[in-house]
Formats: structure tokens, sequence, C-alpha cells
């Protein structure tokens, strides 16, 4: 009798962990085919292979040009050109490349 109450036992807890696994995969498995769609899409409209490097070369030259625009609002003329030559430089490479 005490197999057969561990054996239920732990096959309880396997079916409860499985569910929950389950679960986990079906509610979180979309958001990583969704991100890899977005990526993709974004890849391909900007002319850039959808590789993990390229995507984070791109928010730098977003950054950049964040940060040339922060700049051009702050009237600061000479920083908002540098900081755009740098994001162009960056952005153009990529589509580019």
């Amino acid at each position: 009798m005490n197999n057969g109450f561990f054996e239920w036992l732990g096959s309880a807890f396997g079916e409860a962990i499985r569910a929950v696994v389950d679960t986990l995969r079906f509610l979180l498995g979309g958001v990583g085919e969704a991100i890899g769609d977005f990526t993709g899409g974004l890849a391909r409209a900007m002319g850039m292979s959808p590789s993990v490097f390229n995507i984070a070369w791109l928010i730098l030259g977003l950054i950049l040009l964040y940060a040339a625009f922060k700049a051009f609002i702050q009237r600061s003329i000479i920083g908002g050109i540098f900081w755009l030559v740098l994001a162009v430089l960056v952005l153009g490479g990529l589509i580019g490349g």
C-alpha cells in the first residue's frame, strides 16, 4: 500500500507540473513567435538581415537619433549635428549593408 500511495502522489505531482508547464507554453509560446515575426518584418522592411546583432545596432542607432533630437530641442546645434551624424552612420550602414 505504501508503494501505491507514493506512486499516486508522484503521479499527481507530475501531472500538476506538466499542466503548469503546458499552460505557460500555451500562454508564452505565442509571445516568442510574435517577437520573431515582428523583428523579421522590421528587418525585411529596412533591408537588413534579422539577426540579434543587427537588431542591437538598430537600437543603438535609434538611441543616437534620440540623443540628436534631444540636443536640438536643447538648442545645442553642434551636439545635435554630432549625434545626428553618428545615428546616420549607424542606421545607414544597417540599411545599406
